[in-house]
């Protein structure tokens, strides 16, 4: 009997998940790990340079 009622739970459980995966719904997935930007500050003074260059203000 129990058997029988565990078949039955996966079969339903089965159903739902054919019937979500038409909406695109996904209940295994794993959420992606966030990407991490790194940036650099804006340096206060200018470096040494042989050629002069204009330096643009929006870093």
């Amino acid at each position: 009997m129990q058997a029988l009622i565990e078949l039955l739970a996966g079969f339903i459980a089965l159903l739902a998940a054919a019937a979500l995966a038409q909406f695109g719904v996904d209940l295994t997935s794993v959420k992606p790990d966030r990407e991490v930007h790194r940036v650099s500050d804006c340096r206060s003074q200018a470096t040494p340079a042989l050629i002069s260059v204009r330096k643009a203000d929006d870093c």
